[in-house]
């Protein structure tokens, strides 16, 4: 062989890790092996927006794929017992209390149960190595559970007879209860080799931090940023404009638990200055959209009222002052305060005169509108010093940097929450930044960039201001890759009666995406897999009658309403989507009742497929992007091997 000095540099590099001729080999025929298995099952969610128990729920029964595996693997077992031992799967230290209440013998009920667990883990591990199951095993019953999984014998006889033994021993020496948890929970890690989420973890729901701490624990996950979810990074950055937006939401759906109890973040000097500011005024405008029982008096929800009015008027105000900071935002249609006449009790909104439901503003100075009292200006600093200090909101927001970005490209498809930044004609809209003219990968790219240098930069670097802003701008900015309407009509929704201020005119890249073209065309943009590859959004809730699925295939929209408040517009809780080893699956569920029903009742979430990818050639490991980083240390080991078969190497001992 021929090499040149940098090769065989690197190959002396790799040769310390595989010292002789016969490592080199058994690695390249291991990973030959890994190649050609079936590709693993990934998992696609979005928009969970803080629905803890639904979202724990799916993402254990793995949007249904578990269920339809037992269905598959134990027809003999009646509907009911397979339902009780899919409920087992899903919530096995719960369940199994029930199920051991209900046994005549206990004995017996631990055998069968153990027996068909581990039937069903031998089927749903097949598609991977034994190393990594071995590495996704409890580690006190690793032994074990590769004995009964994988021990053989030359007599077939005596191997079950081996099984049967460990079986028994497990249940004598009383460790069946654990054993069964711990076994389940490799199931569930089993049956899905990727998690993807689509963006929006957070708001609405009162379990945000949950689910944040369930995914920092899950095995694999990445995390495409939502509009919600660069919001709550903004908050966390210092951005007094995203810190107020996210209090505001988290009052209009009464869920202040959230911020107070998961983040340890105290309100009280916004609560102390809400109730003396507005004492008088009843604040009508903002009840709660959705109560979650947060307040459990009517007292409390008239307090919520008056804490949702406060932080409204703040937000207003930081908002603008951030777009008199970046004109090139192009926002001012959005500094509604300026235009109010408090004589006439109307605002201007887009060149037009409206009538207000209410003109009492205390703390607005006509002359300086969107300058923050004394008293505001000590809350809302207050506020961010409360977000910069919550360890455990850092903690997962750092997280949401380590696993998130803006969009991902993987095995061809490409993943972002919200938009491509359209023009009407079908072409890539640019954004004229401080820096310059952007569009397509570039804007994603700048505007990635941009937030991590906010969160993460020098503090005396101008750069690190320009980012903290902009955590604001990709909330709500009309060309923002998360949020993608024209304007936020949050202060119209709160003031205004008329229903024709509420609208929120989309991007024109919805209409668009129906073009398989155009799909094509962003797919490539974003080094995607143009031909065969698909574009997976979430953001926009499918409604009653809507189709998730566009471009002929080609691209899924599988926001389908987590959140309890979009459930009447969608009519469902919301669409997911697995890709296995022979294509796509979309699955819509039913609403989500409580962890406590889906235990006792074994009330699964109702999973209907609604579209399911005809494929004639299975996927295997060879054809995904982790088949070609494989084949790469492939051919860089027969490239070693040829070193030391001609002795360009020289063989470790």
């Amino acid at each position: 062989m021929q090499a040149s000095e940098k090769d065989l540099k690197y190959l002396r590099l790799l040769a310390k890790e595989f010292p002789t001729e016969r490592e080199a080999a058994s690695e390249i025929i291991n990973l030959n092996a890994i190649l050609n298995l079936p590709k693993g099952t990934e998992h696609f969610m979005s928009d969970i927006h803080g629905e803890y128990e639904a979202f724990y729920h799916i993402l254990r029964n793995a949007s249904g794929t578990i269920k339809m595996r037992l269905d598959e693997i134990f027809p003999e077992l009646p509907e009911e017992e397979r339902k009780k031992l899919a409920t087992l799967i899903y919530y096995p230290k719960e369940k199994l209390k029930i199920l051991k209440e209900e046994a005549e013998d206990l004995n017996s009920f631990y055998e069968k149960t153990l027996r068909n667990l581990i039937r069903f883990t031998r089927r749903v591990s097949f598609k991977y190595t034994r190393s990594y199951v071995r590495k996704r095993m409890p580690r006190d019953y690793a032994y074990i559970i590769e004995e009964l999984l994988y021990g053989e014998s030359d007599d077939p006889r005596g191997r079950a007879s081996h099984k049967r033994d460990i079986v028994r021993s497990i249940i004598e020496v009383g460790a069946a209860d654990s054993f069964i948890v711990d076994i389940c929970d490799l199931i569930v890690r089993l049956a899905v080799f990727r998690l993807h989420i689509v963006g929006d973890l957070f708001d609405r729901g009162a379990g945000g931090d949950q689910v944040l701490g369930a995914l920092m624990k899950h095995h694999s996950v990445d995390i495409q940023w939502g509009n919600h979810d660069i919001l709550w990074m903004g908050a966390a950055a210092g951005n007094k404009a995203c810190i107020a937006n996210v209090i505001r939401i988290c009052t209009r759906y009464d869920n202040l638990h959230t911020l107070e109890v998961g983040y340890g973040i105290s309100l009280r000097p916004l609560i102390t200055f809400a109730l003396k500011t507005y004492a008088d005024d009843p604040c009508t405008d903002f009840k709660a959209a959705v109560s979650i029982m947060d307040a459990m008096h009517d007292t409390d929800m008239e307090s919520l009222r008056k804490i949702g009015k406060a932080i409204s008027i703040i937000q207003f105000k930081l908002e603008g002052q951030l777009i008199s900071r970046h004109p090139n935002y192009n926002m001012e249609d959005q500094m509604l305060l300026g235009s109010i006449d408090q004589e006439r009790q109307t605002v201007m909104v887009c060149g037009k005169e409206y009538p207000l439901d209410t003109c009492n503003f205390p703390t607005l100075d006509p002359a300086d509108p969107y300058r923050l009292t004394d008293e505001e200006q000590a809350v809302i600093d207050r506020l961010e010093q409360a977000f910069r200090e919550s360890r455990i909101l850092q903690e997962h927001i750092r997280f949401l940097f380590a696993k998130g970005s803006l969009y991902k490209v993987v095995n061809g498809n490409v993943l972002f929450h919200a938009i491509m930044p359209m023009t009407e004609d079908g072409e890539l809209d640019t954004i004229n930044t401080t820096d310059g003219p952007r569009k397509g990968k570039a804007w994603f790219d700048y505007c990635e960039r941009l937030v991590r240098t906010g969160y993460f930069g020098s503090s005396s670097s101008k750069d690190k201001e320009r980012g903290i802003d902009f955590f604001w701008y990709l909330w709500c900015g009309y060309k923002s890759p998360l949020f993608g309407k024209k304007r936020i009509t949050t202060f119209e929704r709160m003031y205004i009666s008329d229903p024709e201020t509420h609208k929120e005119p989309s991007n024109p890249y919805y209409a668009q995406m129906e073009d398989p073209a155009v799909v094509e065309m962003i797919l490539a943009e974003l080094g995607g897999d143009s031909e065969n590859g698909v574009i997976i959004n979430g953001h926009v809730p499918v409604k009653k009658g809507r189709n998730p699925v566009h471009a002929g295939g080609r691209a899924f929209i599988i926001d389908g309403g987590f959140a309890k408040a979009y459930q009447k517009t969608t009519g469902i809780a919301g669409y997911s989507l697995v890709q296995n080893s022979w294509g796509f699956i979309l699955s819509a569920h039913e609403p989500f009742v409580s962890k406590q029903m889906a235990v006792e009742e074994e009330l699964d979430i109702l999973s209907t497929q609604v579209a399911k990818e005809d494929v004639s050639k299975r996927m295997y490991n060879k054809d995904t992007d982790d088949g070609r980083v494989l084949q790469k240390q492939i051919d860089d080991l027969q490239l070693l091997l040829e070193a030391y078969r001609e002795g360009i190497i020289s063989q470790g001992k």
